[in-house]
């Protein structure tokens, strides 16, 4: 008489790793009432290499808004922006993108 084989339990290993993709970091720029504005638009386009224009507005956004988010990308690379921009005397701090 044939038999059938006996099933199998296999054990599945609990992962409890966060399997999200990378999520992007941000650089955000506070207003103070310390710099210029013409200041924060020089700092913006010798430190990321924005023109005139784009640097400008950003600077209106911190200006009006308080805020500005001004560059994205890993934890690693915010956390320089962030550095560099300390450096120039502006306030920065970085945040997940959510």
């Amino acid at each position: 008489m044939p038999t059938a084989p006996a099933p199998v339990e296999l054990e599945r290993p609990e992962t409890r790793e966060d399997v999200r993709p990378d999520v992007p970091w941000v650089t955000i720029v506070w207003n103070d009432p310390v710099n210029l504005m013409s200041y924060v638009t020089y700092v913006f386009q010798t430190v990321f290499g924005y023109s005139k224009r784009k640097a400008h507005k950003l600077m209106l956004d911190v200006h009006h808004k308080g805020r500005a988010v001004v560059s994205s990308g890993t934890r690693e690379e915010m956390e320089r922006d962030v550095n560099i921009l300390h450096q120039y005397g502006l306030w920065a701090t970085l945040k997940r993108d959510t």
